[in-house]
């Protein structure tokens, strides 16, 4: 999914969460802060898988001239 589109879909979340009538607006409030928080945890996610690939393809190479893969 493209940035804008995940950017939109947030917004659109968070904007659900404000005016629901369900909610108390401490709820709101713990809900939106849970929300950004998840979103952080996915981008840290995202960028360790990211830095873990890099790494075996440069040791990948390392492996097979050593005669280990």
């Amino acid at each position: 999914m493209s940035t804008h589109k995940h950017q939109e879909k947030l917004t659109a979340i968070k904007n659900a969460i404000k005016v629901a009538d369900e909610l108390s607006e401490d709820e709101k409030s713990q809900t939106i802060q849970h929300l950004d928080e998840w979103v952080l945890e996915d981008k840290a996610e995202g960028m360790f898988y990211d830095e873990l690939i890099a790494l075996a393809s440069g040791v990948r190479p390392i492996l097979k001239e050593l005669g280990f893969l």
